[in-house]
């Protein structure tokens, strides 16, 4: 019986690495099972002007940019979306799938889908790694520890307002404009806040990547997620704002309750703490080089330095919401400011350098894990697996009930976002053939594109493939305990929208 006690006590839940290699195994196992298929494909070369269309086998067709082309595909799409950028990738085209030989993977293609994997997600880990490097500058001056220290002292008996001042900012960012992988970047500068403040590792991912999140579910304009699955579905993204504007309120509430209720519990009983168990190695992680015992002063130089750090975040909203900004361009805009502050901070060109690559090699696992991820989607698309599932999914929900339709497709939808872990991406593969089948049941599309909104991000909670992993990775936070933590939040998502979706239909 002791033995028994000592197993359990020292078992470990598999890392991000094994959860996704094992994951990867699953992935080309469904390659053997599941049978190959493609819908033909369309997308739009700026070069001359023309619209391509690729067969199922390969061949490709090119047509005439127009709108009376688009209405021979069955594609209700404006053909401005095309010419001005707003689509980018190839959609898929209505009632053209077909069954291809099978192109199963094997165990061979672990590796080369990882590096592929990894080459493809190549610019957001460089932003990752230069946002490291910056970090570890920043700690090298002591401006953090100087700022956290003034911080504790002024936050006393008011530390929950923090959280959620916090929660609501992310969760504006998430809807306006798709606040996910470049929530990343706050993690650093936010988690050793939270840590003085006493909360704990699941307050910091629930404040900022759980709030973000359930912002970009109840996306009202969002140009990643509704926006271009609202033009991939022929309507306007205005359609449904009022009823996704009201989703996003209760979400928000919803979230900040939740930690809320989980602080109270961890402040009256530390031991309550999720991942109570790692609280050392965490704290440990985050205030290394913060010694909050010992004040240090807070001089203008280190206010500047932490000015310039904080006006890094504004500027990267701004760039990709207005100017189009992607990875390679925030990765830019961070380094230079970066140099910026090494310039002002009185540290040896020496130190600078080793306190940079200090930083960005702490972040080097996080970028491993974005490879693997893709990886495993490499090898669903390569398998030919992601449209026969949806092709599967769009027969299961023809001609059913108007309500029982736009739940169904919510919950078809959070099957998908596993196989499809981008917004954007499974937008524009599946409204094409999703958002017509609404037509059939008499409802209108826009019900569609909330269906997809909310079905795929619950998902995204925990889908591995997805920001899950890497954000876990960065926190050093067991899979299993994340999972127990964001479940209800899971659970709400799909109740609410539900009950959000049929009110919709019942409307009518």
């Amino acid at each position: 019986m002791l033995l028994t006690k000592e197993k359990s006590k020292t078992f470990q839940f598999p890392t991000a690495f094994t959860i996704l290699f094992i994951i990867t195994l699953f992935a080309i196992g469904l390659t053997w099972i599941v049978p190959a298929g493609s819908y033909s494909k369309l997308s739009y070369d700026s070069a001359s002007n023309i619209l391509l269309v690729s067969s199922p086998h390969g061949d490709v067709v090119s047509v005439p940019a127009t709108q009376d082309e688009l209405k021979k595909l069955n594609i209700n799409i404006g053909i401005d979306q095309f010419v001005n950028g707003t689509i980018r990738k190839p959609i898929a085209i209505p009632d053209t799938y077909e069954e291809l030989e099978q192109s199963p993977k094997g165990l061979s293609d672990i590796a080369i889908s990882m590096v592929e994997g990894t080459v493809e997600g190549a610019d957001i880990i460089v932003f990752i790694l230069i946002l490291g490097g910056m970090i570890g500058v920043i700690n090298k001056t002591g401006a953090f520890n100087a700022g956290l220290v003034t911080l504790s002292e002024r936050t006393k008996g008011r530390e929950f307002l923090f959280v959620a001042l916090v929660c609501i900012v992310m969760a504006l960012g998430g809807t306006s404009c798709g606040l996910e992988e470049e929530a990343v970047a706050f993690y650093p500068i936010l988690v050793p806040i939270f840590l003085t403040l006493g909360f704990d590792s699941i307050v910091c991912v629930g404040a900022i990547f759980l709030a973000a999140s359930i912002g970009t579910a109840f996306s009202t304009i969002n140009p990643f997620s509704v926006v271009i699955a609202s033009n991939a579905a022929g309507i306007s993204f205005t359609e449904g704002i009022g009823v996704r504007t009201f989703g996003l309120i209760v979400g928000m509430v919803t979230v900040i309750g939740y930690l809320y209720w989980y602080s109270k519990k961890i402040k009256a009983d530390p031991t309550f703490s999720y991942t109570y168990e790692d609280r050392d190695e965490f704290r440990e992680r985050f205030l290394k080089n913060q010694d909050l015992n010992n004040k240090v002063p807070f001089t203008l130089r280190r206010k500047i330095i932490l000015a310039l750090f904080a006006i890094a975040f504004p500027m990267m909203i701004w760039g990709v919401s207005t100017q189009g900004w992607w990875f390679g361009q925030m990765a830019a805009s961070f380094l230079a400011i970066a140099f910026v502050i090494i310039f002002i901070s009185g540290l040896r060109e020496k130190e600078a350098v080793e306190a940079f690559t200090q930083g960005a090699s702490e972040l080097v696992a996080v970028s491993l894990i974005i490879g693997m991820a893709r990886g495993v989607n490499i090898i669903l698309e390569q398998g030919m697996v992601s449209d026969t599932i949806l092709a599967w999914a769009s027969e299961l929900v023809t001609g059913m009930h108007g309500s029982v339709f736009a739940v169904s497709q919510m919950f078809i939808f959070f099957l998908l976002g596993l196989v499809v872990p981008s917004s954007s991406g499974l937008a524009v593969l599946s409204m094409p053939i999703m958002a017509p089948l609404a037509d059939t049941v008499g409802i209108p599309r826009d019900i569609v594109v909330s269906a997809y909104n909310w079905g795929q991000y619950a998902m995204l909670f925990l889908a591995p493939t997805g920001l899950v992993l890497v954000t876990l990775q960065m926190l050093d936070i067991p899979f299993n305990k994340w999972v127990k933590f964001v479940f209800p939040i899971v659970l709400f998502l799909l109740g609410f929208g539900s009950l959000l979706l049929v009110a919709q239909v019942m409307m009518l």
